[in-house]
């Protein structure tokens, strides 16, 4: 007591010198000097050694949100050196396991819906932007029968519809874009880009009539949309945010155009068997409940969303590569000409199986850029590591970088090279995508039809297991279109002439450029 005594008069007396305002501040400042103290001491004397490592971190919440949150395929790749491919860090207070590689995608993407969950994790942030009764927000049983009904749109025979759409729809938007006036230019592309990618998917998926409703307010609306996933909505999706009042709008206010529209042609009766309007329309549940007009607007919704930040970044990305390496956009119109006759005939969806180099700008591009960098799911009971000691409990969340091995060089050399050659089978930088060449990927019925699991590949871009993307025929279709039209129509380059991309934004969820993206475009006569 004597000691507590001889410390406690000098500090009473110092704390009584001082105002109001300052005896706040000194201990705020004390009580996070021991909240900092007690976090280190935890990490230092009471490692759990049945538990993955923890990434050294000073303040208790904050963790390692911020270094994560700056570069997170520099932090997964810095803390995969120090700990191996598993390992775990704090994110927004939340105890966040990282399994890396392709044995961490399949433990995580492929994990039993009895395992983990994406729904806990992403319906924050989903059904504001969605809407109510789908995606996240219903059951996950009800979910496969939403992408059963959506898929059933997508086959071959559609597709053969949409590339002269979507074909004509780019060749539009550049006559018309005051961005492009004149014989070259320098433009911000990620911009255009954004509005090229949804005028494209919503008239190709949803239909000219969908399609004439919206101007290009429909690309900043889809945009307000979009910033409904910045990473603090994880914890503030429900605040009065500029943000989140934006986003509120723009979901109501698309609602309730397709509300309108459904409206319309229940009453006219029209039918089109190619529009996937009208597949949701006809579509019935499992227990013979039509589905209900509400659902089918949050699914359009949803549809569009889903593919339009990924397309969107990717587009761009593509764009932006091209500008850096003009020889390859040669290389592309010498493809098409060759290919398809110097006359250029109008783009069919079977001649995007003749250009090689087309399909390939897409695969590079989404591996050196891919849209997601982590997919998080939350653990609903212990998962025991195989091959490890390690049980990852309840109270951790998964999270799996499939971006990571997609530039690893065990299986990409020269991984950060962007080289679309690469995937020519010839080709010395050539992938080795599969464990034993020939093998036939293990596929699986979640509820909408056979999907690969796809896990233990080490390039996945829309991801594996039962929450893979199903617009990955869409996307492919859609980019490898817009790719071959602008190839025709325009030749880029960097502004300064360089060789150098700018560099990748992750303030939100998604891995976009930084704006101003700039590059020059020159019109080719054609």
């Amino acid at each position: 007591m004597g000691l507590l005594e001889n410390i406690q008069g000098p500090v009473s007396q110092y704390m009584a010198q001082l105002s109001t305002p300052s005896q706040v501040g000194v201990i705020v400042a004390v009580v996070i000097f021991f909240a900092v103290l007690l976090n280190v001491l935890q990490q230092i004397l009471f490692k759990n050694p049945n538990e993955p490592p923890v990434v050294f971190h000073w303040f208790p919440l904050i963790g390692s949100t911020i270094t994560y949150g700056m570069d997170p395929p520099r932090f997964f790749k810095e803390n995969r050196a120090k700990f191996g491919d598993i390992f775990t860090f704090i994110l927004l207070g939340k105890k966040t396991t990282v399994y890396l590689g392709t044995a961490g995608n399949d433990f995580i993407l492929n994990g039993k819906h009895k395992d983990v969950c994406a729904e806990d994790i992403y319906g924050v942030l989903t059904t504001p932007v969605f809407g109510k009764d789908v995606v996240y927000d219903c059951p996950n049983s009800k979910l496969m029968e939403q992408k059963k009904f959506m898929k059933v749109a997508l086959t071959t025979t559609a597709f053969q519809s949409y590339v002269p759409i979507i074909a004509d729809e780019v060749s539009s938007y550049f006559k018309r874009c005051p961005d492009f006036k004149g014989k070259s230019g320098v433009v911000n592309i990620p911009k255009n880009m954004a509005e090229i990618t949804i005028f494209t998917a919503s008239h190709s998926l949803q239909g000219s009539e969908i399609r004439s409703k919206f101007d290009e307010s429909l690309a900043a609306l889809y945009h307000d949309l979009d910033m409904g996933f910045t990473p603090v909505n994880f914890m503030l999706h429900w605040a009065p945010l500029p943000w989140n009042k934006r986003r509120d709008h723009a979901q109501r206010t698309i609602a309730q155009v397709y509300m309108d529209t459904i409206k319309e042609r229940r009453a006219a009766g029209k039918s089109d068997s190619q529009d996937m309007m009208w597949h949701l329309m006809n579509a019935t549940y499992k227990n013979n409940v039509p589905v209900p007009d509400h659902e089918i607007a949050h699914m359009l919704i949803a549809l569009l969303m889903a593919g339009q930040h990924s397309s969107s970044s990717t587009s761009s990305w593509m764009m932006l590569r091209l500008a850096s390496r003009p020889d390859i956009m040669e290389a592309l119109y010498r493809e098409q000409v060759e290919a398809l006759g110097a006359d250029l005939p109008p783009l069919t969806f079977e001649d995007l199986a003749k250009l090689p180099l087309n399909q390939a700008i897409v695969k590079e591009t989404l591996r050196l850029h891919a849209p997601i960098h982590s997919i998080m799911r939350a653990v609903k009971s212990p998962m025991p590591v195989p091959g490890t000691k390690y049980v990852i409990p309840t109270n951790h969340t998964l999270l799996s970088a499939a971006g990571v091995t997609a530039t690893d060089p065990t299986y990409f050399p020269e991984p950060d090279l962007w080289e679309p050659t690469r995937w020519n089978k010839e080709s010395p930088l050539a992938p080795s995508l599969s464990r034993n060449e020939g093998e036939e990927e293990e596929k699986t019925d979640y509820g909408y039809g056979l999907v690969s699991k796809g896990g233990h590949s080490p390039y996945l871009p829309f991801g594996a297991g039962r929450h893979r993307c199903i617009g990955e025929q869409f996307a492919n279709v859609q980019l490898q279109t817009i790719n071959a039209m602008i190839v025709r129509m325009f030749k880029f380059r960097n502004v300064d002439g360089s060789d150098k991309v700018i560099a990748t934004d992750y303030a939100s969820l998604f891995s976009r450029p930084i704006e101003p993206a700039n590059i020059y475009w020159e019109k080719r006569d054609w």
